[in-house]
This record gives structure tokens, sequence and C-alpha cells, in this order.
């Protein structure tokens, strides 16, 4: 049987056995198989290749829009076209006035992931997570290392002390629901794991935890560790819908952003042709096509609507680039005229040392800094410290970063809280002469800790404070005494890290001139924002 054929019985079996529509008289045009229920059918065959295309449009009365699934069958001759290309898609195109719903893998997608052999690079793609055996380990190691991957590997571990299989069925497959055809699924075998965290020193999994490797791993390179986002196996047990969503949003947003091969980016414009009526001259054959034109014109304001909904999307996503890129070469630029200007004031001493007749304590390398904590959670073990901070924010989300954090980090944020402490010592005794950006920029003489003024944000953007969610979770606690409902939405705040999905962010309100205190309200993943 041929792929087309194949293809073409799975979407009959999809339709008629799952959804209970109608699949008796299916033809090419547009196919009414239900109430609100559309079936457009289009089809080409040529020297340059042939293709088949079904467009499924579902409405229901009192619903929240129309939701689109497509499936397109494309082979042909020429040198890019011989393979059979699949291209399943789905949408959610809103009522008037209503929200998008993130659309999940349609279940056609599944029924042909079982029927046809599927690769991506050299891993398999299939419907159900597989087992990593100890055995499995080098060849896992070079899937996910593998330079013409495109979709991201997803590896779940399993508890310290639990059965394998009864986790996997409990846990696993749950959470896994959403990534049928999205990701590449694998389970990590106790016996199987130490090797696997051997062979990726910097980014590894285990403890019932999930880790997400999106394509491009370099197991050598610490930083790299920051791309391949971790799902704890807290965030997973408290909430198994929640996660699985989550779970799926990365993999989701790849699948989106990549472009798609030529043999599918050549197709024509899917256009709906209505089916001849069979009495035309009839009044009832007028009405049926004001009916069928109506439907047209309630598709194409849909149509419509979605795509201004993404183009405004598009425009948010690349003012919050351009935001964030700016802001990154501000920084870059202050952190590189703080470096030149600690080089020369180095050489200068250096050379009025030498002059002194001091050679060897001109040349003598400083002392070690004092000590450091390691990890986020013996900052928070240290916070007492720090005399004029308080530290309101949700322990466990600062906790969280150690999971998947650079030692970087860790520093960049102690290096903050010593600075923010200084600051407020400044701002309570009214001799910061502005805000913490203001006296980053302005250190008195005797400060010895300092802090980029280029890492520090005062406000959020509008986008941010106009959105209630977002506004929401920037909203952190503080006592009674700062605010009547015990809690500010803090606009404040310090770029920890960059560059990936977890970003860290250090957000903190300034009551120097009443409690003479600086609240650090958070220390987390970034909060949700328009490239998150």
């Amino acid at each position: 049987m041929t792929t087309s054929a194949e293809a073409d019985r799975q979407l009959h079996h999809w339709l008629g056995n799952l959804k209970r529509y109608d699949t008796s008289a299916l033809d090419e045009g547009r196919n009414e198989i239900a109430e609100g229920v559309t079936l457009d059918h289009d089809a080409a065959a040529g020297r340059h290749g042939s293709y088949s295309r079904w467009r499924l449009r579902e409405t229901r009365p009192g619903g929240n829009g129309t939701w689109q699934s497509t499936l397109v069958v494309r082979s042909g001759g020429r040198q890019e076209l011989r393979r059979t290309w699949l291209q399943v898609d789905i949408e959610h195109q809103p009522a008037p006035g209503q929200r998008h719903v993130r659309a999940n893998t349609p279940g056609i997608a599944k029924l042909l992931l079982n029927a046809f052999p599927a690769h991506d690079g050299l891993a398999e793609v299939g419907t159900v997570p597989k087992f990593i055996e100890k055995a499995d380990v080098e060849e896992v190691i070079e899937e996910l290392c593998d330079q013409d991957r495109r979709l991201p590997v997803i590896v779940a571990s399993v508890p310290h002390g639990r059965d394998v299989e009864a986790w996997t069925q409990a846990v696993v497959e749950p959470v896994f629901r959403h990534l049928t055809g999205l990701a590449v699924m694998y389970v990590l075998r106790p016996d199987a794991q130490t090797a696997f965290n051997m062979s990726l020193e910097h980014h590894p999994v285990f403890g019932g935890g999930i880790r997400t490797y999106r394509p491009g791993v370099d197991p050598a390179w610490q930083p790299d560790a920051q791309r391949h986002p971790v799902m704890s196996r807290t965030t997973i047990e408290s909430n198994i819908n929640r996660a699985a969503a989550i779970l799926a949003s990365l993999p989701q947003r790849l699948a989106l952003s990549h472009p798609l091969p030529q043999a599918l980016d050549t197709l024509p414009v899917q256009r709906t042709r209505p089916r001849p009526i069979a009495d035309a001259s009839s009044l009832e054959g007028l009405r049926g096509e004001i009916r069928t034109a109506r439907g047209l014109l309630l598709e194409a304001e849909q149509r419509e609507e979605s795509h201004s909904e993404e183009v405004r999307d598009f425009r948010r996503r690349l003012k919050e680039s351009e935001d964030r890129d700016f802001e990154q070469i501000v920084e870059n630029d202050q952190l590189y005229g703080d470096l030149q200007d600690a080089h020369r004031r180095v050489r200068f001493l250096q050379k009025q040392l030498e002059e002194a007749g001091l050679h060897a304590l001109a040349h003598t390398a400083p002392p070690e800094p004092a000590d450091r904590p390691a990890t986020f959670a013996e900052i928070l073990d240290r916070m007492s410290e720090f005399r004029h901070l308080r530290f309101t924010g949700n322990a466990k989300k600062t906790k969280d970063l150690d999971a998947q954090c650079i030692v970087n980090w860790v520093n960049v944020a102690w290096d903050a809280l010593r600075a923010l402490n200084n600051y407020a010592a400044a701002s309570a005794s009214d001799t910061a002469g502005g805000d913490f950006r203001y006296w980053c920029d302005h250190l008195p003489d005797n400060c010895e800790s300092p802090f980029p003024s280029g890492k520090v944000k005062m406000k959020e953007s509008e986008t941010v404070g106009n959105n209630s969610d977002w506004r929401r979770q920037r909203t952190f606690p503080v006592p009674g005494s700062v605010a009547r409902e015990g809690k500010l939405f803090m606009q404040a705040h310090l770029r920890i890290g960059g560059g990936n999905t977890i970003s860290p962010r250090l957000y903190f309100h300034d009551d120097g001139s009443g409690t003479g205190l600086v609240y650090v309200g958070y220390i987390g993943q970034h909060p949700d924002n328009t490239q998150t």
C-alpha cells in the first residue's frame, strides 16, 4: 500500500471511528460531514510531484471558535521530493472577542506515527516513551549530539526505590501525553542513570526529574546546560496536567519556529471550493448557496482575525527582543568600560609602586575574595548577613535554580545582594543620591561591592504592567507596615543571568524612606513575558 493510500486510510479511521463523522461520500472540494463540521480536500499531480491535502474545520454551537486540522501528503520525482512528506497542523481560530486556545497534537498524528516509521536524525520518533537501558546509553548520547536533529529529546528519570514500569505508567506517560510527534521521548532506567549522567556531566537528570534536551547539545560545555530545562519531581507531582502543558510548550514553540521543508513550503494556498448544488435554479438551491457564502465569509473573518493575532504577537515578541538586545548592548558596553577602567587603575597603581621601589608589592596577587556561597540554597541560609535586606520571597523557587545553575549565577546574585545591602544603608540615611541604578553609576569611593548598572532595571515594560497574569507573577509579599495588603507589585529587578529559558531575576522594593530596608521579593526563574 502506498504512503498516500495508508494516510488516507488512517484519516478515514480517525474521522469515522474515533470522531464519529460520516465519511461515506467524501470528494474533492468542501464536504459537510456533520453540523458545523466541514472537510476540504484538494489534490494535484504533475511532473513536479503530487500532493493530497485534507482540512478539517470543527465549529460547535456556543463554542469558543473553530478548530482547524490539516493533513498533507506530499511526494514527487524531483531531487528534493524523492521522499514522501507528511505534515499535520492544528490551530484554533477564536470567535470574535475570544482568546486563542493553545492546541495539542491531534489524534491523527499518533495514528500516522504508528502506521509509518519516522526518524529525526538518528532518533526514532514514536508515540510512547522508550526505556534507556544501560547498553543504550552510548547510542542515546549520539542522538542527543546529532547535528541533524530538529526535535527535542525529552528524558524522564525514575525516583530511587520506585518501580520503573509503575512510575512510567502513573507519571511519565500522563506528563508526556502532548508530545506525540513533537519530541523523542525516553525513560532512563536507574541502572543506566549513572553512565548517562557521567557522559552528560553538566546536563544530568535524576530523582524523578525530566530534562528537555534541545538540538545542539554540547556535553563538554557547562554553560550549555542552561539551554536544556529541567522539570523537578515536585513540579510534576503537584499537578500532572499543568506539568504536561508546561513540558509541551517548548517543543510546540520549536515546531512553530522551524521553517517547513521546501517540498511542503512550496504548495499552493488551499482555496475552499464548495461542491456544486444539484439544482441551483431552485429556491432551496439559492438558499444553500447563500448559506455556503455566509460560511465562507465567517471562515475568512476567522482567518483574518487569526492572522491579525499572529502579527500582534510577532510585534510584541519583536519589541521584547529589541528591548532585551538593547539592554544586553548597554550592559556589555558598561562592563567593557568598567574592565578597561579597572585595567588603567591597576596599571597606574603598579607604576606608582614600582617607582617607589616596591616592585614585588606591585605584582603581588590580591587576597582571595571572602568566602562565597556555592549554591542559591546557601545564599538563603546567609541572608542574615545583610542587615539592611529582608528576603520575603518563595525560598523553593530560589532553590530550584540550583537544579540547572552555573556558578556565575550564584556569584552574580551574591554580588547583587551585597550591593543592595550597601545601597539600602545609604537609602535609609538619605545619602544614596537616587535609586539603585543611579547609586550603581555613582558609587562612593569607599564602596567595595560594585554592581553593573546595565543589569539594573527600575521599571517593567507597559506590556508587562498591563497584563494581569504577568503583573500578578511580579507581586510579592512585604510586611503590613510597608503595604496594607501585605504584598506589592515590584518592578525594580536585576538580571542575574540570561541567554536561556531560565534567565534568573531578582526583584526588590526600596523602603529606605519608611522601614529603612530593601525587601527582596523574588530570586528565581524569569517570570512570564512575551518571550516565555
